[in-house]
């Protein structure tokens, strides 16, 4: 048998081979594959990533039998000495978590434990984990709905959108319907629900009454036969008295009560 390679057997008994190396006192599994060839490759690449000085960036111009988490396990460990499943590679404050070839991201040394267990996924261009069985978005870790959007919602105080470091995520909404606005120097917020186009229902003085604004309007909007499964908004700002006192005084716009009364 070729070296580092290791026959197995499937329950059906077919015959695979498991490829694995050591180093540093430690047994690394490199995976199986359905060739000896092929398993004795992954463990030369293997060799080689762990005695030479191969970035990260050398995987877009060579091609691997190894698969790419695991290249990016192999220089972190290599380099760093801590082995990391997931394909993380540690700096001096902060680590980079790679999701392909030509795209990683950074994030606080603090999250490192949560990303080591939990793999980054990517579904109709938003970035989610897996976590007891739900796919939880990467941007409610810093208070952001999961379906908001960069610009309004949230932005990156240093513009790069593949920097999810605390300090670079600025949040600028985090109530449904809430967007925050500039008017005449002061900073406003602007409530607006979207039933087949967005309907602006007020301006008001803080985020949490431009959410309670926006609850009402759904409100209005299933007493008038909308069916539509609107997110209302939790808020945490007040007790139960208070929000209750605000959602019978907050006014709404009379242009959208008029929309909903021709709608009906």
């Amino acid at each position: 048998m070729l070296a580092g390679v290791y026959l197995a057997k499937k329950k059906d008994g077919t015959v695979y081979y498991r490829s694995n190396i050591t180093f540093q006192n430690k047994h690394i599994s490199l995976g199986s594959f359905p060739t000896e060839q092929l398993a004795h490759q992954a463990y030369e690449e293997a060799g080689q990533i762990l005695n030479a000085d191969i970035t990260p960036g050398d995987y877009s111009i060579n091609t691997f039998v190894l698969s790419f988490d695991k290249i990016i396990s192999l220089m972190n460990f290599r380099d760093n000495h801590i082995y990391i499943k997931n394909p993380i590679y540690l700096h001096s404050n902060y680590f980079t978590y790679h999701l392909s070839p030509t795209e990683e991201f950074k994030f606080d040394i603090d999250d490192l434990f949560f990303y080591s267990s939990h793999r980054i996924l990517r579904r109709r261009g938003h970035l989610y984990v897996n976590d007891y069985g739900m796919q939880v978005s990467l941007l409610s870790r810093y208070g952001i709905k999961s379906y908001g959007i960069c610009g309004r919602d949230y932005t990156f105080a240093n513009g790069d959108s593949t920097d999810y470091r605390y300090s670079n995520i600025i949040v600028l909404s985090k109530y449904s319907g809430v967007t925050a606005v500039t008017q005449n120097g002061d900073i406003r917020y602007r409530t607006a629900i979207h039933i087949n186009g967005n309907y602006n229902i007020g301006t008001y003085s803080t985020e949490a009454k431009a959410a309670v604004a926006y609850n009402k309007a759904v409100d209005f909007a299933h007493e008038y036969g909308i069916a539509k499964n609107f997110i209302q908004n939790y808020v945490v700002e007040y007790s139960a008295r208070e929000y209750a006192d605000i959602y019978t005084s907050i006014k709404i716009s009379g242009k959208y009560l008029e929309y909903l009364k021709l709608r009906s």
